[in-house]
């Protein structure tokens, strides 16, 4: 049984409004195998678009290897944009050393409430995904009812939009369509994409990302 423990401790300032959450990355980022094109920092998988998404809507012109200078590129986007990262899954166990969100066992959450309750200046969380079992919203549902607390749908579109209280706060969810491939397939049956698609033959699944991402980033 591999031991898979998250290599980064949340990224939040005292000026974080927005706080993007995730499960944890994959496993090479524990280990330190990194490919030539991951860049060591959260989200820093090249085959996770987060950082491609955000590329494209501000024109940052970001590196893609295993550079300081890629790391420090992506630390100043999320510090200007008053913006931080604190994924749920601080260590699980995997019988097979893979990313997958349903082959986590033993499963150790991070107290993300703690987080919010440390900077209160934070007013939204952007889940990377949906409530599927295991994704980062699944995980927070299960941490919110731990306290005592659940979420409030304020938008059944896509991204949902949900709310919750917490210490006369009231914080905002968007959850995400996940930069994985997998949603491809789920994106591509979406009204709004099959519209976007017969307006522009050209228009494809990373462009409805950017589209959607624009809003909240």
């Amino acid at each position: 049984m591999f031991k898979h423990q998250h290599p980064y401790q949340p990224f939040i300032k005292k000026d974080t409004t927005k706080l993007i959450v995730g499960t944890l990355p994959p496993p090479r980022f524990s280990t330190g195998q990194l490919l030539e094109k991951d860049v060591d920092f959260c989200y820093g998988s090249y085959y996770n678009s987060l950082w491609l998404f955000l590329d494209a809507i501000h024109d940052l012109n970001l590196r893609f290897d295993n550079s300081q200078e890629a790391v420090d590129q992506r630390k100043a986007f999320l510090i200007n944009h008053n913006i931080g990262v604190c994924d749920m899954v601080e260590s699980c166990q995997r019988e097979k050393i893979d990313a997958s969100d349903l082959g986590m066992k033993n499963i150790e959450l991070r107290n993300l409430l703690g987080y919010l309750t440390q900077y209160p200046n934070i007013d939204t969380l952007l889940f990377t995904g949906g409530n599927s079992k295991n994704g980062p919203e699944y995980f927070f549902r299960k941490h919110l009812k731990d306290y005592g607390l659940k979420l409030q749908l304020v938008s059944n579109e896509i991204p949902r939009i949900h709310q919750f209280y917490l210490e006369q706060r009231t914080i905002k969810t968007v959850s995400l369509t996940s930069g994985s491939g997998a949603a491809n397939i789920s994106i591509s049956k979406m009204p709004l994409f099959k519209q976007l698609k017969n307006k522009n033959t050209q228009f494809n699944t990373f462009d409805f990302r950017v589209l959607q991402y624009r809003e909240f980033f």
